[in-house]
């Protein structure tokens, strides 16, 4: 489709047709998909960083040293 054959004529003068259907859902889906993958990132950092707030006898119970939990508490939520 050419960019003359997005503009018709009307009886008072030019418009524009309205964005496609298929267009407006792609966008849609990377945005969803952008915001489930930054929750996603901060559910992750949000668990790390409650790693470091744990007590020694927490981090026996569930079975991890301290520096396991520094080590993985100071890493990037994208890794």
């Amino acid at each position: 489709m050419k960019t003359i054959d997005a503009i018709i004529t009307d009886s008072d003068g030019l418009r524009f047709l309205p964005p496609r259907a298929s267009f407006v859902r792609r966008i849609t889906v990377v945005i969803r998909s952008l915001y489930a993958w930054l929750d996603y990132l901060a559910d992750r950092r949000r668990s790390r960083l409650a790693l470091l707030e744990m007590t020694d006898e927490q981090l026996k119970d569930i079975g991890i040293s301290r520096a396991d939990a520094y080590r993985e508490g100071i890493r990037p939520p994208w890794e």
